[in-house]
């Protein structure tokens, strides 16, 4: 680390309704523990005036010397279009949550896909051949669905209020999974029925999008339950599921794990998931 001690390193988070974000904090106590100058900042377009584009934030961060940024809800897919390269899972996705500033070139990486399997791994490795129903086609949706069918989840049914979404995710996850382990949900509540576990990957159940994915009638004792928002922590259909019976994982897991990947990409050192689990759990539960 003696090279390393002192070095600076600003990087940042492009996205609307950040401002319960614990990433921030997790990959600063990381840097520090590490001996680096490490400051993370959140670029919050609902926080500013004029409502900047993303491209206009994106390169505001590139030229003040960020190493990089992680991007969040509404901009992920976007971002692809201004990228120069992307990594093999970011371009299975089609979505980044993670770009690298490096050599004047924008690198643009997925860790979601990473932190949503090895959350998987850890809380639900069980149920693998489960036949899972996927809420939410999007930057998120899209990562959670590459990483449940390489986990190797039997069947999985993609349900999204913008049906064309879903089928693109469809189309996509068939090219590159092969046979039909993919397809689209018409009803989200009807699909509920036929399925083990539940998914939910939009942001319905965060502070500024109050409710629940389907209704909570359809969710039943059987059923696992994953929710990927952990702010809050437990949303009104965790709790739900929760009082039902179910099996469930909150976000925290994908929210820790994305972020030791990304803290890598942009320091180039090695992260401690467990002392970063420590600083993420020391927010308490919200």
């Amino acid at each position: 680390m003696g090279t390393e001690l002192g070095r600076s390193v600003l990087v940042g988070l492009i996205g609307r309704g950040t401002a319960l974000s614990r990433t921030p904090r997790m990959h600063e106590v990381e840097g520090a523990r590490q001996g680096l100058r490490y400051v993370y900042t959140r670029i919050d377009p609902a926080e500013m005036e004029g409502d900047p584009s993303f491209e206009e934030m994106l390169r505001a961060a590139e030229t003040c010397g960020f190493a990089g940024v992680n991007v969040t809800h509404p901009y992920k897919q976007q971002a692809v279009a201004f990228l120069d390269t992307m990594s093999e899972e970011a371009r299975a996705v089609g979505a980044v949550n993670t770009i690298v500033f490096k050599d004047r070139r924008r690198e643009g990486h997925n860790t979601d896909l990473w932190g949503f399997a090895e959350s998987f791994r850890r809380s639900m490795a069980s149920e693998r051949k489960d036949t899972v129903l996927l809420i939410g086609a999007g930057g998120a949706g899209s990562a959670v669905a590459n990483a449940l069918l390489a986990r190797g989840v039997g069947t999985l049914l993609v349900a999204d209020t913008n049906r064309a979404g879903a089928e693109r995710l469809v189309e996509a996850l068939s090219a590159r999974f092969g046979g039909v382990r993919a397809a689209v949900a018409d009803r989200a509540d009807a699909a509920a029925a036929e399925v083990d576990g539940i998914v939910n990957a939009t942001p319905v159940g965060m502070a500024d999008h109050p409710g629940t994915p389907l209704p909570v009638a359809c969710v039943e004792a059987r059923h696992w339950v994953i929710d990927i928002i952990y702010f809050p922590m437990e949303t009104e259909f965790v709790r739900a599921a929760r009082a039902a019976g179910c099996r469930v994982a909150t976000g925290a897991g994908m929210a820790l794990f994305q972020a030791v990947r990304a803290f890598e990409l942009f320091s180039g050192l090695p992260a401690d998931p467990e002392a970063m689990r420590a600083t993420f759990d020391g927010f308490g539960p919200r």
